[in-house]
């Protein structure tokens, strides 16, 4: 399975439009707290477009509890990172558990933590007259091109209300 690691995220608008990409991928959820808003907030629901409800996520007190809850393989996204997110193989034939760690949007992960895996900091590659990606942006950025790795597992590939033959009639 796939996850999307949010280390302490400010912005609830940002939050809100990753867990909707995180239904719509079927990647859960892990929020490190503390988060700069509540999961209760109106704006986030508004966000997240009343998809909760199909949501798979959990809520950590702190990064080591959450690293104690979860084994598998490490990527941390981080403006200084060397490698680009298309550097590594996702395919996952071994069915690990991955999961793509992102900050908070003012300073990002701490550098200690980063400094006991350089092998998975990574960078989405970008000019110098932009210092980041908008972090919503930067998760379905990432989590697109693993699953493009992965054959995009049991995804759909054509509108499921409309049907597969919608455009043909």
């Amino acid at each position: 399975m796939n996850h999307i690691v949010l280390y302490q995220p400010e912005i609830p608008q940002n939050t809100g439009n990753i867990m909707r990409t995180c239904v719509a991928t079927n990647t859960k959820l892990h929020l490190i707290k503390p988060l700069g808003f509540s999961l209760d907030e109106k704006y986030l629901k508004r966000c997240s477009a009343n998809y909760m409800e199909h949501l798979n996520y959990e809520v950590y007190e702190d990064f080591n509890e959450f690293k104690t809850k979860n084994r598998g393989t490490y990527y941390y996204f981080t403006r200084y990172g060397k490698k680009p997110h298309t550097s590594f193989d996702y395919k996952n034939e071994d069915n690990r558990e991955l999961y793509f760690i992102f900050g908070k949007e003012s300073s990002g992960i701490p550098k200690e933590i980063l400094q006991d895996d350089l092998d998975h900091c990574m960078r989405i590659p970008m000019t110098s007259d932009v210092r980041a990606l908008n972090l919503s942006n930067c998760c379905a950025i990432v989590i697109y091109e693993v699953l493009r790795q992965q054959n995009y597992n049991d995804l759909l590939r054509y509108e499921p209300h409309k049907g597969k033959d919608f455009l043909l009639k």
